[in-house]
């Protein structure tokens, strides 16, 4: 049986993942897009995958740069996820209170997670690269209580339950 891409990508809109953008920094320039195909590879050492499209300038930004940071959202960052998915009018880094930890890629300041990583490796897949990347840095955030994911291409923004025995206390 073989797979088309359509229908590959209509079965992928059911499958729901975290909302994040991916920023790079260094001789490159600095740059960033928005991403759902970011995954734990291990903690120990602390990495990630990144899976990035070849013909978006990102890829060759990141390549260049050595480094990317996972940028998690919440629902409040859903206009600048449009922003840097390349949706509206509005400069991408405009929006939004910027900062860096150590490599010098771009982490939004009240990200719910910031992961600031060093490329290890890249491998060519098809259209995309799969980045390995290794964590140096991390940031949470004191309101990590939600998040964004996309879903039947559309974002959802959710809020953690909150148990019985956590509003009894």
């Amino acid at each position: 049986m073989t797979v088309s891409a359509t229908s590959f990508r209509e079965g992928m809109s059911c499958l729901g993942a975290a909302v994040s953008l991916i920023t790079s920094g260094g001789p490159e320039g600095r740059h960033g897009m928005t991403a759902s195909a970011v995954c734990s590879i291990t903690d120990s050492p602390p990495t990630l995958l990144v899976c990035v499209n070849q013909k978006n300038r990102s890829h060759d930004v990141f390549n260049g740069n050595g480094n990317l940071c996972v940028n998690v959202l919440a629902g409040r960052h859903v206009a600048l996820a449009d922003i840097f998915a390349g949706r509206g009018d509005t400069t991408r880094f405009e929006t939004g209170n910027w900062m860096t930890l150590e490599t010098g890629a771009p982490v939004l300041a009240d990200a719910v997670a910031a992961f600031d990583c060093r490329i290890m490796e890249r491998r060519a897949i098809g259209s995309h690269s799969v980045f390995y990347a290794r964590v140096v840095g991390l940031l949470t955030s004191a309101q990590a209580a939600e998040t964004v994911i996309w879903f039947d291409r559309r974002y959802h923004p959710l809020k953690a339950a909150v148990s019985e025995q956590s509003s009894l206390a």
